[in-house]
């Protein structure tokens, strides 16, 4: 019975040892006028918090509660956090004190913080505004592998939203996309989680927006321009309700990851061979015959490949030149890339099918491929051996004359187009004459006809050429359909079918208010819609839905939230599109 009881204490006693509550400060030595953030942060649900009294200070905004919980390579991690904004009424050493929580009947406590406050010191803002500003708690920043590769060295580019603890955030715009001029760029897909990471030395949550692979193309100074995002902010104000809680005010915040240059080096002229046709990474190079020995009637197929790591898909493989006697055809091009963000790698090949004409033996030339290598800078070229082909069998010629082939290969020469009979008796198989005939009377009245139909095919194809408004109208259309079929598929995929949803009724606008997406604000979609007499109720669902998208991705759903949404648009759309 002991031993039982040692048992479940132990147990018990693990379970709490995982309990974690503990103060945290923005910092431990400050100025009588800096204001001092403080957290009191638990890893479980804790109830009945109880805060100190913070003798010393002066509250000046809080508490805020903060709960995120995420799954990170499956496992689940949980987060609560009591925030408070404090200002020190005097010099000297203060102490925070033990905060209190109680979990499965225990009582949980902070240790004791102690706080270093020196005379004032000279800031910029006013040491009594207290408020929190989504200035200094919002974020957007592009992080550049690198600033300074080689033509066709790929880099990447990763977007991060940066947001502390003390603001929430909402939808999120864009309104200005990076464009990535003279770059071969490649989106690279992932899932979207909030995480946590350190900002400029302090604690903040990220989400991570956009992945880029990026290989440019000419040396110099290149720009990425920067991407811009409208995101709705919630930020707790120094007002309280009657309650004691800080009220939250929303504002819409624009903010700019900021252009980047790099500095592209250009590949050396010194070395480059003449077989350089712009790989650069790290390559095998292999040319392979399907067979070396060939009958009368076969042929063969002769595949050249390159196998690596680097710039797969905007190089050429060289082209083997064979004797005249062998008779090849235009290549069939395969890929097998994948990108990350280390860039491409896999395996392109042509393959070609040459067919033999003649008997003999016929010699094909070896290739060169040649890279630049990354690694140590300089070129490498790869040669092919020499393949030789096998004609064993074949047509037999006319005389005996040989003649050397092209690249020492021997040809038999054969008169290949020999006549068969010289001369002939030719009867008419049919006896009425063309002239006057039904089909003569079609084919002369048939350009007749055939003129006015082809001017009006002409001219109605110019009005639809230059009707630009109507044929985005179609196009736009199209698409709206396209994206909503696309959410129905996606309906068990949460993120994609609300990405496909939202570009449906992007474009449904598109179609129906001959807009583009710069125009796509909420005061002009509605006045648009309103003014075309559409329902106001269906257009401020219309809008809330719209909005909704984004934010809809990463807050929790279930497959009836989402089937709902979706039948909801079909109604919207169904709806609006009777009305306007």
């Amino acid at each position: 019975m002991k031993k039982y009881l040692f048992l479940v204490l132990l147990s018990f006693q693990g379970l709490l040892a995982q309990v974690q509550f503990e103060t945290k400060v923005s910092k431990t030595t400050l100025g009588l006028n800096e204001r001092l953030r403080v957290d009191f942060a638990m890893n479980i649900d804790g109830d009945n918090f109880n805060e100190p009294s913070f003798d010393g200070f002066r509250v000046i905004a809080g508490p805020s509660q903060q709960v995120s919980q995420s799954w990170i390579n499956g496992r689940s991690s949980f987060e609560k956090i009591y925030s408070y904004y404090l200002i020190p009424n005097q010099k000297g050493t203060l102490t925070i004190k033990s905060a209190t929580i109680e979990y499965n009947g225990q009582v949980f406590k902070t240790s004791l913080v102690k706080i270093t406050v020196t005379n004032a010191i000279e800031i910029p803002k006013d040491p009594s505004d207290a408020s929190i500003s989504a200035e200094d708690n919002l974020h957007l920043i592009a992080e550049v592998s690198k600033t300074n590769p080689y033509v066709n060295e790929p880099i990447t580019v990763v977007y991060k939203l940066y947001f502390s603890n003390y603001i929430g955030i909402g939808n999120f715009r864009e309104f200005g996309k990076p464009k990535y001029n003279d770059f071969w760029s490649q989106n690279i897909d992932f899932k979207q989680f909030v995480e946590e990471g350190n900002y400029k030395g302090e604690r903040y949550r990220y989400i991570v927006l956009k992945k880029v692979v990026l290989y440019p193309q000419k040396s110099g100074k290149l720009s990425i321009e920067p991407l811009a995002l409208d995101i709705d902010v919630q930020l707790p104000s120094n007002r309280r309700d009657v309650f004691g809680r800080p009220l939250i005010t929303e504002e819409s915040k624009r903010v700019s990851a900021g252009a980047k240059t790099i500095a592209v080096k250009a590949l050396p002229e010194v070395g480059k061979p003449d077989s350089f046709s712009g790989a650069v990474g790290t390559f095998d190079f292999k040319v392979t015959p399907s067979k070396n020995n060939l009958k009368n009637g076969e042929s063969l197929d002769l595949v050249v490949s390159v196998v690596g790591k680097g710039n797969m898909k905007l190089f050429s493989l060289p082209k083997p030149i064979v004797p005249n006697a062998l008779e090849m055809y235009d290549p069939v091009h395969n890929e097998d890339v994948n990108t990350s963000l280390a860039g491409m790698s896999g395996k392109i090949s042509d393959s070609y099918t040459i067919i033999p004409q003649y008997r003999g033996n016929y010699p094909i030339k070896p290739l060169k491929f040649s890279y630049f290598d990354l690694s140590s800078g300089t070129y490498k070229t790869i040669s092919s051996p020499q393949i030789v082909v096998n004609v064993l069998e074949g047509p037999t010629p006319a005389d005996s004359t040989s003649a050397a082939g092209k690249n020492g290969g021997t040809v038999e020469v054969r008169q290949q187009f020999k006549s068969v009979k010289t001369k002939t008796n030719l009867v008419a198989t049919a006896k009425e004459d063309f002239f006057g005939s039904q089909l003569f009377y079609i084919l002369l009245l048939l350009p007749v006809v055939m003129v006015p139909v082809i001017i009006l095919g002409k001219n109605k194809k110019e009005a639809m050429d230059g009707d630009i408004v109507g044929n985005r109208i179609r196009r736009n259309n199209r698409l709206a359909k396209k994206y909503l079929s696309q959410a129905k598929k996606q309906i068990n995929n949460k993120e994609l079918f609300y990405i496909a949803l939202e570009k449906a009724m992007h474009n449904f606008l598109k179609a129906k208010l001959n807009i583009e997406t710069t125009e796509m604000s909420k005061a002009n979609i509605q006045e648009l819609l309103l003014s075309r007499n559409a329902n106001i109720e269906q257009v401020n669902d219309f809008i809330a839905l719209t909005e909704n998208c984004e934010i809809a991705r990463y807050a929790p759903s279930t497959t009836a939230t989402i089937q709902n949404d979706y039948d909801k648009a079909v109604s919207i759309i169904s709806d609006l599109e009777k009305q306007i």
